[in-house]
This record gives structure tokens, sequence and C-alpha cells, in this order.
């Protein structure tokens, strides 16, 4: 199912504006026919699980209905947003930054929901690739989550493949979500599986049940438009 990830970042004059938008495009998301699932969703500060939003950077994520036709040459992904949102980017002189993804594999749910549809639980693609891992984390159980997962998460960064990553949320220190790419599956795998310490928290998380509801998707990534501070993080790989 197609899927679409934009990054806004407003002028730091323009924040009020950009928690008004949080509430304001619920109206023209809900009732846009070519959507069947989106969120609207703050991010953190170091580009991960992180305490400290970053005020001026947004995201949108959005599931796009299997009716649709989105060839990259045909069409400008914002335009999928809605005339709305697309005049508001335009008013505030915002810069976005848009992925369109298509989930590959994956495991769990959002809201209860199936939302990118049947998938297998792996695959064999191997070019450049995006990761979204998310979870619902128990009231009871936050401080051992900001514990031990925010260090290890701080340390993608320096690991072998990693390209770009963005710290997304629902809402602050509970709903929590890391999206990351990477120029393989192999180069994931190996931060997420071959570190002691990751392997260590990731069987915590099971055993003492620290999450009521998570979820773990690979996408292959089709195409970007426009800029996130005034680059373009995946031109090296794609």
């Amino acid at each position: 199912m197609h899927t679409s990830l934009t990054i806004i970042r407003y002028k730091s004059r323009f924040i009020p504006f950009a928690f008004l938008s949080m509430a304001i495009f619920h109206i023209p998301l809900f009732f846009n026919r070519k959507i069947s699932f989106y969120k609207l969703m703050g991010t953190g500060k170091n580009g991960t699980f992180d305490k400290v939003p970053d005020f001026n950077q947004w995201a949108i994520l959005c599931v796009y209905k299997e009716n649709q036709n989105h060839s990259t040459s045909a069409f400008n992904p914002i335009d999928l947003l809605g005339r709305f949102i697309k005049n508001w980017f335009r008013l505030f002189s915002m810069e976005t930054f848009t992925l369109q993804l298509e989930p590959i594999a994956g495991h769990g749910l959002w809201d209860g929901k199936n939302v990118f549809g049947s998938l297998d639980s792996n695959t064999n693609y191997n070019g450049p690739m995006a990761t979204l891992t998310r979870a619902t984390i128990r009231l009871t159980k936050m401080k051992h989550f900001w514990k031990h997962v925010a260090p290890i998460a701080n340390k993608m960064t320096s690991a072998k493949g990693y390209v770009f990553s963005v710290g997304i949320g629902e809402v602050p220190w509970i709903k929590q979500a890391t999206f990351s790419v990477w120029e393989s599956v192999e180069d994931m795998k190996s931060f997420a599986y071959s570190m002691k310490e990751h392997r260590e928290v990731v069987k915590k998380t099971r055993q003492e049940k620290w999450y009521s509801e998570d979820m773990f998707v690979r996408f292959k990534i089709i195409s970007t438009q426009g800029l996130l501070k005034g680059i373009d993080p995946l031109k090296r790989i794609l």
C-alpha cells in the first residue's frame, strides 16, 4: 500500500501555527478520499526516540487507498495531502521533505489496525530501505523504556549503513516511533541484531511487557521530493 511521510519545518516565528496545524489538518485529511490512514505527529531533536521535542519540525504520515495512481513522474506528492494543506505550506513558506514508500515486510498494529495491509515477516529485497519502529509505552514502564532504549537508539547514527532518521510521535514520551533509512537490509539487521545491548533490551520489552502495542515495518523507498534543513538527506543512495 502506497505510503508517504512528509517532514515539515516551520520558521521559528511560525511555531504557534505549527501547533494549530496539528488540530486543523485533521479535517482535510479525514475527508480525503484517497487516504485510508493518517497520523499527525511531532518530532524529536535528535532523530530518534527523544524526550526533547523539535517545535520547528512536524510530520504527516499517510497510507493511501490501493486504487490510487501514484506514478512518481505524474504528480507532486504534496498534492496527495489536498489543496488546503498544500496552500498552508505555501502560505508559511515551509520547508518540506516527502518520502514515497512501499511497505514490503513487517508486523504489529497501529491503533489496533493493520494499517499497511497484509505483510510478510521478512523480505528478499536488499536495496536502500526505510524502517518504522513504533510503540505505545505502558505508563508503568516508561521509566524502564527511557533508561534502556534511548541510549541504544542514540548509537544508531554511527552504525554502518545508516543514512537518516527522524523521531516521530503522536503523544510525547508515550506513543513514540523512529523512522530510519539504511543503505541495505543487511546494514539494518546488523545494527538491530548484532549489538548485544540491543538484543537484551528487545528481550526485556517482551518479557516485562513494556508496550501495550508495537509495530515494525520495512519500506522500499520509491522517491523523495523536497529538502530538509537545506539538503536532500537521501541524495547519496537514491
